[in-house]
C-alpha cells in the first residue's frame, strides 16, 4: 500500500508514514556508524605487460612475484599507519604514541592529506627491505606510477597511487 493513497498527500495511511520513519531512522543510524578514514590501502598489483614495458635496465633480475609481494607489504605499512594515525591515546603506548604525532603531522600536510602512505623506515618487512632489490621494487613501482616520493622533514614518504 503506497504512503500517499489516491486523494493525495493529505490523507496518509499513519502505518506506513510511521514504518517509513523507522526506515529512515535506521539508514541514518547505519551511515552514522559507518567507519570513518581512509578504508583499507590499495592492491594495485602489477602484470607481466607493465613490467616488461620497462627497460631492461630499470627492471632487472626482478620477477613479477617479487614485485607483488612487495605490493602486499607496502599495504601492510600503509594500513599499520592508518591505525596509529586514529588511535585514540588511551590506546597507544608511549613510544607508539610518539610515532602517532609525527605521522599525524606528516598526514596533513597538502601533499599527503587523505592518500595511503608509509615511511622509509617502515620497510621492514619479508618482501620488502632496504636493500638493493627493495631499491629496484621502489624505482619500479615509481617508474610504473604506483607510487611517489616526498621528503617531509627528515623523513621521506612514500605515497602509494592509483594506477594510470
Amino acid at each position: 500500500m503506497p504512503i500517499f493513497n489516491n486523494c493525495g498527500p493529505t490523507c496518509w495511511d499513519m502505518s506506513n508514514l510511521v514504518s517509513v520513519v523507522h526506515v529512515i531512522g535506521f539508514l541514518e543510524n547505519l551511515m552514522s556508524t559507518e567507519k570513518k578514514g581512509r578504508g583499507s590501502p590499495p592492491l594495485w598489483y602489477i602484470t607481466a605487460n607493465e613490467l616488461d614495458s620497462l627497460s631492461s635496465y630499470i627492471r632487472g633480475r626482478l620477477t613479477l612475484e617479487k614485485v607483488n609481494a612487495a605490493i602486499n607489504d607496502m599495504a601492510t605499512y600503509a594500513e599499520a599507519n592508518a591505525h596509529l594515525i586514529t588511535a585514540p591515546k588511551k590506546k597507544l603506548a608511549e613510544n607508539l604514541w610518539d610515532k602517532a604525532l609525527e605521522l599525524r603531522d606528516i598526514a596533513m600536510t597538502e601533499a599527503v592529506k587523505g592518500k595511503h602512505f608509509f615511511l622509509e623506515n617502515d620497510i621492514k618487512g619479508p618482501a620488502l627491505k632496504l636493500d638493493n632489490t627493495g631499491k629496484a621494487i621502489l624505482t619500479v613501482l615509481r617508474n610504473l606510477g604506483r607510487l611517489s616520493e616526498i621528503r617531509i622533514g627528515h623523513h621521506r614518504v612514500i605515497i602509494l597511487l592509483k594506477p594510470q
